[in-house]
């Protein structure tokens, strides 16, 4: 099967993503630069999400564009992906509400954990279909980036219950890590390209 309606759907979806964060977003109740202080965190809680939601975007588009072709497992593997990206609104919301409190911001975490796995699956479902000397074998290597996010996810969801801070310090870095798209890929998909 080809990739072109595993990739609109998903696109699709992100969309939607992306729209039920913003709309959750309630303006400040008055109109002078104190009255944005309540609703800061669940704003900063948006963009970080928005963040991250656009990462999985990116790197989804470079990932789908290394692969020839996709199968069934393949596309539940995109479903168990897109799952875990659609609790990113409530999470974010619930987080950006409690700031400070443990459970949210842990869960937070977990959201974005079980994202990264399920990214990681769907990678090596394509890997598994197209064979280790497949462009996106080649390109992703050992994953280190990606094992270490992972870790890193792990460790703010333990932190979550010690200081929030140091959660949300490691989400950060995540994200940071991963704001340029997947460079491996890029640069696999620029070597396969033929040139002009």
């Amino acid at each position: 099967m080809r990739t072109s309606r595993l990739e609109a759907f998903s696109d699709g979806v992100i969309a939607i993503i992306i729209t039920i964060m913003v709309l959750e977003l309630k303006e400040p109740s008055g109109t002078n630069l104190a009255s944005l202080g309540p609703v800061l965190p669940v704003l900063s809680s948006y963009v970080l999400s928005f963040v991250y939601v656009g990462i999985y975007w990116n790197n989804h588009h470079h990932m789908i564009h290394a692969t020839r072709e996709i199968n069934g497992g393949i596309m539940w593997a995109n479903l168990h992906l897109l799952f875990w990206l659609s609790l990113v609104p409530f999470v974010t919301r619930w987080m950006g509400q409690n700031y400070s409190q443990a459970l949210p911001t842990a869960l937070y975490g977990i959201v974005l954990l079980m994202a990264a796995v399920a990214y990681f699956i769907l990678q090596l479902a394509i890997i598994h279909l197209q064979g280790s000397d497949s462009l996106l074998a080649k390109a992703v290597g050992r994953d280190l980036k990606g094992k270490l996010s992972m870790v890193c996810y792990a460790a703010a969801i333990g932190l979550a219950f010690v200081n929030h801070w140091l959660a949300d310090a490691l989400y950060l870095f995540v994200a940071t890590i991963w704001l340029i798209p997947d460079r491996r890929i890029v640069r696999a998909l620029e070597k396969k390209a033929p040139s002009k």
